[in-house]
């Protein structure tokens, strides 16, 4: 629903959050439940944030299982938290991460028929014990992150780095997989007066049964599409000014408090809002969503004008750089060729990572050709795409001449490890750093051991 809080749910965050729930129901008798591992500042790292860390990267495919680096990384990346905490140029979203966070515990209960089996399936006795979980990591991720960039936000590397960085790890550069480069255009379909009129019409009857006696947050949990809010009535609290989508921010801030707006439309479709409380540029509101979903007629409509749009592409009558301006709805690739990103940043996408329905539309064509018309969906809403087969690269061993931009990536990368690096080991001598005595044996990189008082 909103422009900060549009969350992607992976089940790798999950593992990361609630692995240490799940393995303690695999205790053995004198097994360690959990301890402090150290303490950085006044943040700390628990002994099951290294055992959750350690599970991940090994789902991930890692073969290190080293348990000192993994305690190392988490020490480093708690030290940059702490000092990014105490930078007054890194913005405090306390309250918005604590919002996400809620969003979050809402969106995951939604996939489950009622709270207790949320708490059982992940192992938490309560929901607050749950969304603090969540917060925490959030938080971590947030701060982290921050400080990271205001460390490296000077960094570069000239040719010869690049140059330099290649000759040196040239035996050790991972060879390329299949890759492609992918443009696309891509269009929500759009609704019929008449369906539109349906939904205004059925938002109109809610407000209606409100007026009349009924809750906002009961016809909220009953009605409204809005997986992020619904189980909680509709409810988003301390929403920063800026933060929802535009037609939704308008509406909730010219009315009174407790005052019902008309429908009004946004790119989620169409809502109804009750302001419950303002202050400042930060706002309570509950809302009814009900989303513009697209008929079969209406999908088959926009498969229509997008094979349009591909037979003046094919005959010359318009480049696809400029269709994809024109007509794509697409705001992160429409300004950009239509090219579609990849994981990296660079417009290269490894072949076996392309999502199932789009490969299936991409089998048998060579480099220049398009689809046909196909559905498929974005940001959880059907749409319908074309995409074109920009350039194929064979798998290959990373050379200068064909991967330079990859390279330079590599380069960069090291020299931003290396800045973090140096300014983690410049806060030593000044950071109150405890190592639980059972690390004793670890041979860390930077001087931990040297500088913190063991338990």
């Amino acid at each position: 629903m909103t422009n900060k809080l549009k969350i992607t749910y992976l089940l790798g965050i999950f593992i990361m959050i609630f692995s240490s729930n799940m393995m303690n129901a695999q205790l053995k008798p004198g097994d360690l439940v959990d301890g402090i591992a150290a303490v950085i500042g006044d943040e700390i790292v628990l002994e099951s944030d290294v055992s959750e860390q350690m599970n991940y990267g090994k789902q991930q495919g890692a073969t290190n299982t080293d348990k000192c680096e993994f305690l190392e990384n988490l020490i480093s990346n708690k030290l940059l938290v702490y000092e990014a905490k105490k930078d007054t140029l890194i913005e405090n979203r306390s309250a918005s991460i604590k919002e996400q966070a809620n969003a979050k515990y809402r969106q995951l209960l939604s996939q489950f028929p009622d709270e207790k089996t949320l708490l059982a399936a992940y192992k938490f006795r309560n929901s607050y014990e749950m969304k603090n979980a969540i917060e925490k990591i959030d938080t971590d991720q947030y701060y982290g992150q921050a400080k990271y960039q205001r460390v490296t936000e000077k960094a570069d590397v000239t040719p010869n780095e690049v140059t330099d960085f290649y000759n040196m790890y040239k035996m050790q550069l991972p060879q390329v997989k299949d890759e492609v480069t992918l443009a696309q255009i891509m269009i929500y379909p759009t609704l019929t007066e008449a369906h539109k009129q349906d939904l205004i019409n059925r938002l109109k009857k809610i407000k209606k049964d409100i007026l009349g006696g009924e809750t906002f947050e009961s016809q909220a949990r009953i009605y409204s599409e809005d997986e992020g809010s619904a189980t909680n009535g509709g409810l988003y609290k301390n929403i920063n000014k800026g933060q929802m989508v535009k037609p939704f921010e308008a509406a909730a801030l010219n009315l009174q408090e407790n005052e019902i707006s008309e429908p009004i439309e946004s790119e989620f479709g169409y809502h109804i809002i009750q302001l419950l409380k303002r202050s400042g540029k930060v706002y309570d509101a509950r809302h009814i969503l009900l989303k513009a979903t697209p008929t079969d007629e209406e999908l088959k409509s926009a498969k229509v004008k997008l094979d349009s749009i591909r037979g003046l592409i094919i005959d010359g009558k318009i480049t696809f750089k400029d269709a994809a301006f024109k007509f794509s709805d697409d705001k992160k690739t429409k300004f950009n060729a239509g090219i579609i990103p990849g994981a990296d940043g660079s417009d290269k996408i490894e072949r076996e990572s392309i999502p199932g329905t789009i490969s299936y539309e991409l089998a048998g064509l060579n480099k220049g050709d398009i689809t046909t018309a196909f559905d498929d969906e974005e940001n959880r809403r059907k749409a319908v795409k074309i995409i074109k087969m920009e350039d194929v690269i064979p798998a290959h061993q990373i050379t200068l001449e064909t991967d330079f931009s990859r390279i330079k990536q590599m380069a960069l990368n090291k020299k931003k490890n290396e800045m973090v690096e140096k300014f983690v080991n410049s806060k030593l001598p000044t950071t109150f750093i405890s190592i639980d005595g059972r690390y004793d044996n670890c041979n860390f990189k930077s001087n931990w051991k040297k500088e913190s008082i063991k338990k």
